[in-house]
């Protein structure tokens, strides 16, 4: 089984910064490819980043120049810096794994738990 789990949520003021972690564990023959999503009440599901294990990175409109994404050297752990964080970005985030647990298996997505972000005006 495989695991992902999410840490540096909080309580941040506008301009501040936020830096999230989700370390993938358990049974992982390759991860291909790691993201970040978020949800604001009343609000759909969003694509904040993505990052593949190759160095491929994508970002929101919304975050572009503001946010990083990035993988550690071990490959099974993904971070998204956030900076001058504006109220808007008040969302739960939550992060996303493209994992082949095994040879026998296709890739397929895991999420974790989440972890909220607020930002005060």
């Amino acid at each position: 089984q495989v695991h992902l789990e999410e840490s540096g949520g909080g309580l941040v003021q506008a301009g501040g910064s936020l830096r999230l972690s989700c370390a993938a564990s358990g049974s992982i023959f390759r991860l291909n490819a790691m993201a970040w999503y978020r949800q604001a009440p009343g609000k759909q599901r969003e694509l904040v980043a993505t990052i593949t294990f190759g160095g491929t990175t994508n970002y929101a409109d919304s975050v572009k120049g503001r946010f990083a994404i990035s993988v550690a050297n071990a490959k099974n752990t993904v971070n998204l810096q956030m900076n001058s964080l504006k109220p808007e970005d008040t969302a739960f985030y939550y992060c996303n794994a493209l994992i082949r647990p095994n040879v026998a298996l296709s890739p397929r997505d895991y999420w974790g738990q989440g972890t909220q972000v607020t930002v005060s005006s």
